[in-house]
């Protein structure tokens, strides 16, 4: 299993290499040269499985068993995935009307990004381990990746964090994930912009070769590959307990729709990929009042509006969905020169309209909806009314769509949950509703925080970047073995 960039100018690196890198050296992003085929009796054997075991099964696929020998992935991702609150890592709930609700915010910040980045940041101390080596890991975050970033790299020796956040655009308690972090080796940043404004300045940090090479620089967003790798499982997990497959030995593959919360488009990239490897999935991309991917789907409007606006899903207002361009390719048949004219116009006037071809594919692939801040209310209410079951405001995005799009008799659906609703009491109390809050979520109010602002007008690329090399001069005054990844 090789890989290459989106982009065109990169080929043939190795699994160790992507999972070290942040953007492509060509400025894109990286995927697999190739995607294997899951046939229907690769999918009736993994029926039974458990959800740690299914990401076991995927990762493997990906990643070369003469690069990590099986017993040895399987270890690192079961040791990843064991400190979840719940038995079986995550969970399904099956409530009334024919909703489904796939749970996947049983970790330490209560996020599904706790799932793949555990498992990314073992496989980083895997590697790392092995070789006496460090890196550094600088994260832009909308709300719950750096957090989720922090917990996972926290008690790794040989990783230094940086995290960049929206001041004034998270939760509380999101905002307290980061921030509670004392640690050494976290340096959490509150920029005064919007997580797209953030992200201008890491792409130019990462575009610089020589500070990658030189300071181990690599990223835990979801522009690294194994963020997506692992997502895989999630939509194989849903389709295994829901599709009816049992149901159908010998015969066609019954079909699943997948509705996704959609920001920076990582967990909806998986899907696709999914569908690519043979598993008959209808996506639905769910979008809140920053609606570039459902204008995408719809019209072939890729662009971005004058600002981000601030909704109570506050983790998907994004207008910038980088994960759309590793979309872009899988659908345009790999067309890396395409991508990166379209790439490249899109970041220099935040504007493109995709070619028809590209656009009939990707409405073809998946559909879209948006969804305003009453809209989310309402459903949040609804479910409650109807359930006594509390969805997150993100998991509210989705679950619009089931009800204001019925299911027809035989098909099946499920809406992906991203979050709990412990992370957005705000949300739940314009819902008029009441959440119990963990334990774990009050005792944060109360600890000591530490971080740093960027200030508006600030050079935020010169500040990154300074930090960036202290923390390898800091490394080497401590006499730790260092040698750039």
């Amino acid at each position: 299993m090789r890989y290459c960039s989106t982009r065109g100018g990169v080929q043939g690196w190795g699994f160790r290499e992507v999972l070290f890198s942040g953007y492509a050296p060509d400025g894109g992003m990286f995927m697999p040269e190739t995607v294997p085929t899951l046939t229907p009796d690769t999918l009736r054997s993994w029926a039974s499985l458990s959800y740690p075991q299914l990401v076991q099964e995927v990762c493997a696929l990906f990643i070369p068993d003469d690069l990590v020998p099986r017993h040895d992935l399987n270890a690192v991702l079961s040791g990843a995935l064991s400190q979840f609150s719940v038995p079986g890592v995550v969970r399904m709930a099956q409530l009334g009307g024919g909703l489904s609700v796939l749970e996947l915010f049983h970790g330490e910040t209560l996020a599904f990004k706790d799932l793949a980045m555990t498992c990314t940041t073992r496989l980083l101390d895997y590697f790392l381990q092995r070789e006496s080596r460090r890196a550094t890991v600088l994260v832009g975050t909308c709300g719950d990746t750096g957090g989720s970033a922090i917990r996972g790299a926290r008690g790794l020796g040989g990783v230094d964090v940086v995290v960049v956040f929206p001041r004034g655009r998270v939760t509380a308690v999101q905002e307290k994930h980061m921030t509670t972090c004392l640690e050494d080796n976290v340096h959490v940043f509150a920029a005064d912009g919007s997580s797209d404004d953030i992200d201008v300045p890491l792409r130019r940090l990462f575009a610089d070769q020589s500070l990658v090479r030189d300071h181990g620089l690599m990223s835990l967003n979801s522009v690294n590959w194994c963020r997506i790798l692992v997502q895989l499982a999630h939509f194989l997990y849903a389709y295994l307990r829901l599709s009816g497959l049992e149901r159908t030995p010998g015969g066609a593959l019954p079909s699943l729709e997948v509705v996704v919360p959609t920001g920076g488009a990582g967990n909806i990239t998986a899907g696709c990929i999914v569908k690519q490897m043979g598993v008959p999935l209808r996506l639905v991309a769910m979008v809140n009042a920053n609606d570039i991917v459902h204008r995408a789907v719809r019209s072939g409007d890729f662009s971005m509006t004058t600002e981000v606006k601030q909704t109570l899903a506050s983790a998907i207002d994004i207008q910038d969905p980088y994960n759309m361009e590793r979309v872009f390719w899988l659908l345009s048949g790999r067309d890396g020169l395409l991508v990166k004219g379209l790439m490249e116009e899109f970041q220099r006037s935040h504007k493109i309209t995709l070619p028809d071809a590209l656009h009939s594919k990707l409405s073809s692939v998946m559909s879209a909806g948006s969804v305003t801040d009453e809209g989310i209310v309402g459903t949040m209410r609804r479910c409650w009314e109807e359930n006594h079951y509390l969805l997150c405001p993100h998991t509210a995005v989705a679950v619009w769509h089931h009800y204001h799009s019925p299911l027809s008799p035989g098909e099946n659906r499920c809406c992906i949950a991203t979050a709990s609703p412990a992370k957005f009491q705000d949300a739940v109390q314009k819902a008029g509703l009441t959440v119990d809050v963990p334990e774990e979520v009050r005792a944060l109010e109360k600890m000591a925080t530490r971080y740093e602002n960027l200030e508006l007008g600030e050079d935020w690329e010169r500040r990154l970047r300074e930090r960036i090399e202290s923390v390898t001069s800091v490394r080497q005054r401590g006499a730790l073995f260092y040698s750039p990844v």
